[in-house]
């Protein structure tokens, strides 16, 4: 009697309809151990190691590098190993020579995951479908975690024993390391060895390649995707980003105001996206109609008392927009130090899923490149962003003769439908005060 099991691509931790195949660390008629790396899956926020749900051999999988996963489609078959302990047992299709084969039987719907559930999908015991049984907590080295959360550690780059447990029996939860990993207070030694210098606000960050949950190297565009001529379908990041600016176009009543701010009075040394950051604060205490969420089904509005700003930070794989969370409380070396720590983690793609949500007000810094003027799309729930487009010198009229003055063009797009244009005008005066000021 042989049995098989058919493991269905469960919810990354992200919600998303979908992700992509990067790379299989195990080939078709090899063995595989219960939890041992199985395939590389690209989605909108990270490269994911996705663990093996049993002991076998891999009968198929659902297609190579490049291939577009739906999920709760299969994802693999496997032949179990009765010698080998399973979690999987109890739900695999069983069958003897003779019975009908598993291909041929209906995979059954995958249940709504929670968020303890979903949070293990992502890099440990994969129970977001209801099919595989829970693992109880270890304690190694004094810090007692489930496995899921020490696989979500080694992801991060997170030392379990500089993480404060808030689970019951002092056990470390998912949420723990997330906090840890965002807060940077407990890096892994061979994490923080390996970091590198933090990116300028006048250069981009370099693209670095991602690497899995063991430390191996993985690819984000596979091999034979990208041929001249050639439809390529978008995957992970790409794919997510044309999904929500299909839908963002759709939904927002989108405006968009320019105007130049003067920065002649700088003194030597300013941070130009740390006082960008802090013209934006500024702003959103003069006009707080601009920091907040509106919901067009039900037409409420919620206004916030903090300001999280979403940073847009350009990569090759997409643009990720990371949360940088109160910054209406930091100075400009907290700016600086945030920006920092954000830019190495989208760099290294270990940013939790988390930091990508729940901003009230974004910034696009495109003039680094190029460009004086934009329309940057607004993004529901938050209903404005500004953009800073290139510096350029200029001559100003001024008492006795003309000046060179430094210019910093901007656009604040805006979603009408809840934003009048009196209120975007006086947040844009806001900023440029705010940026006229010597420091």
């Amino acid at each position: 009697m042989s049995e098989r099991y058919r493991f269905h691509l469960p919810d990354l931790g992200e919600g998303l309809p979908d992700a992509t195949v990067v790379e299989w660390l195990v080939q078709e008629g090899q063995t595989v151990r219960l939890d041992e790396p199985l395939v590389a899956m690209e989605t909108a926020k990270a490269v994911v190691e996705v663990p093996s749900p049993c002991s076998g051999r891999l009968l198929r999988v659902a297609g190579g590098p490049g291939t577009v996963v739906a999920t709760g489609a299969l994802l693999a078959e496997f032949e179990l190993d009765p010698s080998q302990p399973q979690r999987a047992s109890g739900h695999a299709t069983g069958h003897h020579a003779h019975a009908e084969p598993a291909a041929s039987r209906p995979a059954a719907a995958p249940a709504p995951a929670s968020e303890e559930d979903d949070a293990g999908t992502v890099v440990g015991a994969v129970s977001g479908s209801g099919e595989l049984r829970r693992e109880s907590a270890v304690d190694l080295g004094g810090a007692k975690a489930m496995p899921a959360v020490r696989a979500l550690a080694r992801k991060l780059g997170v030392d379990l024993s500089r993480v404060r447990p808030s689970g019951a029996d002092g056990v470390i939860t998912l949420q723990d390391v997330r906090q840890a990993a965002a807060a940077g207070t407990a890096a892994a030694p061979e994490r923080a060895a390996a970091a590198s210098p933090p990116a300028t606000a006048d250069r981009p960050a370099a693209s670095r390649t991602p690497v899995s949950a063991s430390g191996r190297p993985l690819r984000t565009q596979p091999p034979g995707r990208s041929l001249p001529g050639q439809p390529e379908p978008l995957a992970g990041v790409r794919r997510n980003m044309a999904r929500v600016m299909a839908t963002a176009q759709a939904q927002v009543v989108l405006t968009t105001l320019s105007d130049d701010a003067d920065l002649h009075a700088w003194r030597p040394g300013n941070d130009l996206t740390a006082r960008l950051i802090r013209a934006l604060v500024a702003a959103c205490r003069t006009e707080p109609a601009l920091n907040a969420w509106f919901d067009g089904e039900t037409l409420t509005r919620t206004l916030h008392p903090h300001v999280d700003v979403g940073l847009a930070v350009d990569t090759p794989e997409g643009l990720f927009v990371p949360a940088l969370r109160n910054a209406d409380m930091l100075d400009q070396k907290g700016l600086r130090e945030a920006i920092e720590r954000l830019r190495r983690q989208v760099e290294a793609r270990s940013i939790p899923a988390s930091e990508l949500t729940g901003y009230t007000i974004s910034l696009s810094n495109f003039g680094k490149f190029a460009g004086r003027y934009a329309t940057p799309i607004v993004v529901p729930p938050t209903v404005a962003i500004l953009a800073a487009g290139r510096l350029r010198h200029e001559l100003v009229p001024v008492p006795g003769g003309v000046e060179a003055h430094r210019i910093l063009p901007l656009s604040l797009s805006f979603d009408h439908r809840c934003v009048t244009g009196g209120e975007a005008a006086r947040f844009l005066r806001a900023v440029l005060d705010d940026l006229a000021l010597p420091d």
